[in-house]
């Protein structure tokens, strides 16, 4: 079976609760929430191993290398660099990739993950044309406009709609995913992953009984005649998401359980299908893994837009029933720089804190039309 001797190992991997925007962790920014987790995890790690990078995944920030300031704020040496990565919605999966990239060429520790404060990110304008005003924008393109730049929303209705995918089936998968999400929540299944801020504990956004009937009563936030609602499609967010790993040797001289980076893959599609990014993404990790995707024992994707998860399953082969098997981002929210990194994060808590098997696979699409994929493997 595929096992790779040389590759990193993840040996730790923790959160922020997800918290819905502008309510409870809207005081804090992108560097206070990055920062509270790195420190959990530095204050908890074991001596020998030095850090020699912090990877940081941020969309919407203030500038200014986030990375940096969180890794400073953490009380990292001032001698430790830092980096902050922009790949969109998957910015937080990229930067594992890189920090992974890292270890494969020298012996130490990397943090790696990614951050966001849809709350206190700040107002963007253009700058005023002749004597006309400056104009405030919501985000910078993701693709040239002669190619097609849509909002993902709009980007998910397009799919959904191609793919033949209804209202029922998207609101079905909604609904699931906070059933599961709750009952993991009670059954204290995200505890072990969570870093406490100002005395919040749990994730935000999961609902209590939303059933497939309170959802069909919402109306569509994108087309009229749409199937893309508010209820089957993710929250805005904050919160942060970060992952510990170490080069293959010091894992074999530690031990312990962890992670091993089996494979990674970054893909590009059509700009505007950007959701569909996830398939060649997770095709190409497994390819590279020399899996297939029957084996794999824990797939986690994340759950921008129900119909957009639909689809990827559809194409990939995929029992939607396997994805986010306790919930995803439709119900614990999706803080976009972060999101990727939260994905291995619970990879971390079912595959080697709860032993559900040996294989995982985390995925993520962006706008613009790209995607990220890991393929990991329990160890230890």
């Amino acid at each position: 079976m595929p096992t790779d001797p040389d590759a990193p190992v993840i040996v730790a991997a923790r959160r922020t609760p997800i918290g819905t925007a502008g309510r409870s962790l809207a005081g804090y920014t992108a560097a206070d929430l990055a920062a509270a987790v790195l420190a959990d995890l530095t204050a908890g790690a074991r001596p020998g191993s030095p850090t020699c990078e912090v990877v940081l995944g941020n969309c919407m920030g203030p500038g200014g290398d986030v990375a940096r300031v969180a890794a400073l704020q953490a009380g990292l040496p001032v001698t430790l660099p830092a980096l902050t990565v922009d790949r969109q919605c998957a910015s937080g999966l990229a930067a594992v990739v890189l920090g992974a990239a890292v270890l494969r060429g020298e012996e130490g520790t990397v943090l790696a993950g990614g951050v966001e404060s849809a709350s206190t990110a700040p107002w963007r304008s253009w700058a005023p044309q002749g004597d006309g005003p400056a104009t405030r924008y919501e985000r910078a393109p993701f693709a040239p406009a002669h190619i097609g730049d849509p909002d993902m929303g709009p980007a998910a209705e397009l799919i959904a709609a191609e793919r033949g995918i209804t209202r029922a089936q998207q609101d079905e998968y909604a609904a699931r995913s906070h059933a599961r999400a709750m009952a993991t929540q009670r059954a204290g299944g995200f505890v072990g992953e969570i870093v406490p801020l100002g005395g919040v504990d749990v994730d935000e956004r999961p609902r209590d009984g939303l059933s497939v009937a309170r959802l069909a009563r919402l109306r569509p936030a994108f087309d009229p005649e749409g199937a893309v609602t508010a209820g089957n499609s993710c929250g805005i967010n904050d919160g942060a998401a970060v992952v510990t790993m170490v080069d293959a040797a010091t894992h074999h001289r530690r031990g312990g359980r962890g992670l091993r980076v089996l494979a990674t893959a970054t893909a590009g599609v059509d700009p505007n299908r950007p959701g569909l990014g996830i398939v060649p993404a997770a095709t190409l990790a497994l390819d590279r893994a020399r899996l297939r995707l029957d084996e794999v024992d824990v797939v986690e994707f994340n759950e921008a837009f129900a119909g957009q998860v639909l689809a990827c399953c559809a194409d990939l082969r995929l029992d939607p029933e396997r994805v986010c098997p306790q919930g995803g981002a439709l119900a614990l929210g999706h803080p976009w720089g972060a999101s990727g990194a939260v994905l291995v994060v619970r990879l971390f808590s079912q595959l080697a804190r709860g032993r559900r098997g040996r294989y995982g696979l985390a995925a993520i699409a962006a706008g613009g039309g790209q995607g990220v994929a890991m393929v990991v493997e329990a160890c230890g």
